[in-house]
């Protein structure tokens, strides 16, 4: 098979991960490395660089306090209440209602300052900057919503794999980072992640429609792997519940593996969204034939390297 070549206006890029063009999955080994910097340069130390490279990703309990998760709270709040945003193009209801289940672009101060400030807070930054080896974008950002008794659940995937083929991230030089807004138990359907999956790339199977986020962000159908694929991983790998406190922050590579079950809780389950991708990697056109997606879903804006502060 000729590999697909994705080409923009700039530079040329082949596709070292297709998918979604074989009748069949496969596993192709990944060619780019987790872990680019080292325990000199930067706040986490040796073992939790070495747990990020064997696992694909890191849980930090409590890396917030109490006031500061309050005041994630209290605009996630005024967010979920606002018919304005709810009607934004940027915002996601869940598929059987009203209920606003994700909002995307949070880290743009015209849609919420406070936002803007967590995912510039310099402690964040420092970590993923040391993990990927140089400066970051964000690629994408939103929180998500798991209301008690209704909160839908997210198939397993590989985020990676949709960037990839949907929007043209060319390598797995990329670190999704999850701040915990409500505790987050073993059965209010927490994230659950698949530890060391993320060395493998799973292919998919059947070609996505054009505009496929518009349905793929209620419910995904496209980009998730098969169940013998699912299987072999977990078999090999376990799972993992990324459970903790609010305040908790979780950092996972772009292709390990996750998902999460639905709500049927009284207690709700929400959390921020934030994904940094490396300023030596940017988007070139989807691998694949269809256009773009929207910028709140995928961002060309890379030369906008974000600029450590700090949260208070």
């Amino acid at each position: 098979m000729t590999a697909n070549i994705s080409t923009d206006s700039t530079h040329r890029v082949e596709d070292l991960y297709p998918s979604r063009i074989k009748q069949q999955p496969e596993f192709l080994e990944r060619q780019d490395p987790i872990v680019y910097g080292d325990a000199q340069n930067g706040p986490l130390n040796a073992e939790q660089l070495d747990q990020f490279d064997r696992d694909g990703f890191l849980l930090l309990p409590g890396f917030y306090t109490g006031q500061q998760v309050d005041l994630c709270h209290q605009e996630l709040d005024r967010l979920r209440d606002s018919q304005e945003t709810r009607e934004r193009p940027e915002a996601i209801v869940e598929p059987d209602s009203a209920a606003l289940r994700s909002l995307f672009a949070v880290h743009r101060p015209e849609i919420s300052a406070r936002f803007s400030q967590v995912a510039a807070d310099k402690r964040i930054l420092e970590m993923v900057m040391q993990i990927l080896g140089s400066e970051v974008y964000i690629h994408q950002s939103r929180v998500n919503l798991k209301p008690g008794f209704a909160g839908k659940e997210f198939f397993w995937h590989s985020d990676f794999e949709t960037w990839h083929v949907e929007d043209g991230l060319p390598r797995m030089r990329t670190v999704s980072c999850s701040l915990l807004l409500d505790h987050n138990y073993e059965f209010n359907a927490p994230l659950m992640l698949l530890p060391g999956s993320h060395r493998k790339y799973v292919t998919c199977v059947g070609q996505a429609p054009e505009k496929h986020y518009e349905s793929s962000l209620k419910q995904q159908k496209y980009g998730v792997p098969d169940p013998d694929s699912l299987s072999q991983l977990v078999d090999e790998h376990g799972i993992t519940q990324a459970t903790g406190p609010a305040g908790s922050l979780l950092l996972f590579d772009c292709n390990t593996m996750h998902g999460s079950n639905g709500n049927i809780t009284p207690f709700p389950r929400s959390n921020l969204f934030f994904v940094y991708n490396s300023i030596w990697n940017q988007l070139a056109n989807p691998f694949c034939d269809h256009q773009p997606r929207p910028e709140f879903i995928a961002s060309r804006e890379f030369s906008n390297t974000m600029k450590p502060r700090e949260f208070i």
